[in-house]
């Protein structure tokens, strides 16, 4: 039996349209996709237990030798995400030597947080990782994707000391740039396989059509996400429009900056 292509799936609700539309349109009987969340699927990625996958913009800027980028894809924000965000009691310019509790989830969202606080605010914080930052009694955590938007809306429909800070948001704001989180990525050597290579060929023209496309889809693809249990199906349409999946020139950009930034606050 021949290899199948390994592909790297996030499970959030962010890319559930992108995995929808492959998964219903197109034949997927020569892929494996495989679950993490973005820090797990890095390092398959990088171990070469998977072949492609969405993958943070991080591990892009520091192993650009072990990857190929995949033109024209990314999950990026131009403003407001609404899932990548930092819950206080304090404001943000009063958080210098605080402590803030992180999810372990994406190590980009964490890069980025120290560059809002250190580059855009001055501050100097404790990052404390914890898998449910959410659960610990603290003044101060941060959580990404679906644990995101679960505690912001929980907070939201009552009374809550805590301010929330939109870290896609903050980044536009002080940079007039998008932010980019995530890229799809290839190993390089993935390519040397005759196999693998067509199977890779195939899967990025499904993965064109499915950024392009979803839209006529997108309340049927609301209506089969799991996350119905926390948005409703406008609020999940909503949140996808907030997202650029495109990889453009602005988008490069803020590649490079966030890069920069990184070396700057020695994070690299």
């Amino acid at each position: 039996m021949e290899k199948k292509l390994r592909i790297g799936k996030i499970p959030y609700i962010n890319l559930f349209p992108i995995y929808w539309t492959i998964q219903n349109k197109f034949d997927c009987s020569e892929y494996e996709f495989i679950e993490g969340v973005p820090s797990e699927l890095n390092r398959m990625l990088r171990e070469g237990r998977i072949d492609i996958s969405p993958s943070s913009s991080i591990e892009y800027i520091r192993y650009p030798h072990l990857y190929e980028l995949i033109e024209g894809h990314s999950i990026s924000c131009a403003g407001c995400i609404a899932s990548i965000l930092l819950f206080s009691t304090k404001p943000i310019e009063d958080m210098n030597n605080h402590k803030i509790y992180v999810t372990s989830q994406s190590e980009t969202s964490i890069a980025l947080l120290q560059i809002v606080l250190k580059k855009f605010y001055r501050v100097v914080c404790e990052l404390i990782t914890l898998d449910a930052p959410q659960n610990a009694r603290c003044e101060s955590f941060f959580l990404i994707g679906d644990d995101a938007l679960k505690i912001h809306k929980k907070l939201s429909t009552g009374k809550s000391s805590f301010l929330v800070y939109d870290l896609g948001e903050l980044w536009t704001a002080h940079t007039n740039l998008p932010f980019v989180f995530a890229l799809w990525v290839i190993r390089k050597d993935a390519w040397q396989d005759a196999h693998i290579r067509r199977l890779l060929v195939r899967f990025i023209a499904a993965l064109d059509n499915a950024r392009d496309s979803f839209g006529k889809d997108i309340h049927l693809i609301s209506e089969s996400s799991s996350n119905k249990d926390f948005l409703t199906k406008e609020e999940m349409v909503s949140y996808w429009n907030r997202i650029s999946y495109n990889l453009s020139d602005s988008h490069k950009e803020s590649l490079k900056l966030f890069s920069r930034y990184l070396a700057e606050i020695s994070y690299l």
